[in-house]
């Protein structure tokens, strides 16, 4: 009998062999360099993203600062239910991230955007909004990359037609910057 978790885990090993390493090592950098100058590294997505984004937060603010004792300067623009409702409610729900970065982006802060689709609207109207305000932005999506692959300065592309795959890949990232800036682990 064909075991359902040893076909997942092969798709997965199989793609996770297929990603640009190249593109993880330049994307960890980007982290270093915001963190190591002090800047924001402001984490957005929308669905299952989102809690990728709230995880890449809990990981690094936590464990990045007491390994090195070095503030870091991290946000995710998806952990205050009550603004998120409430920008969503006064504006729109595709705007709910653009309007949070009005209020507290500066040139010079990365902007990780996480979208498995690459089309979500608000993180599309965020990107477009933080390129247009000096900021860097990394983009990490799936499938196709969608627009969010085209409109960030910087990418993470897992070329996978699969949502829980392309959310396992975007994981790893995560464990990959933690593991780079708070080693020794």
């Amino acid at each position: 009998m064909a075991s359902f978790s040893k076909d997942y885990f092969d798709r997965l090993t199989k793609a996770l062999h297929e990603q640009d390493f190249a593109a993880y090592d330049q994307a960890i950098e980007l982290v270093r360099t915001a963190w190591q100058a002090g800047r924001q590294i402001i984490t957005l997505g929308n669905g299952g993203s989102s809690m990728t984004a709230l995880h890449f937060q809990t990981d690094w603010a936590k464990n990045i600062y007491l390994k090195t004792g070095k503030p870091f300067r991290g946000r995710s623009l998806v952990d205050n239910m009550g603004l998120i409702m409430a920008y969503a409610n006064d504006f729109s729900f595709q705007d709910l991230f653009l309007e949070q970065l009005k209020n507290l982006l500066e040139p010079g802060d990365l902007v990780v955007a996480i979208s498995g689709s690459g089309n979500s609207e608000n993180v599309i109207r965020a990107v477009e909004y933080a390129n247009a305000h000096g900021a860097v932005t990394l983009g990490l999506s799936g499938y196709d990359g969608g627009r969010l692959k085209k409109i960030a300065q910087h990418n993470l592309w897992a070329d996978v037609p699969d949502m829980q795959i392309v959310e396992d890949i975007h994981s790893v990232f995560g464990h990959l910057v933690l593991r780079s800036l708070a080693t020794p682990w």
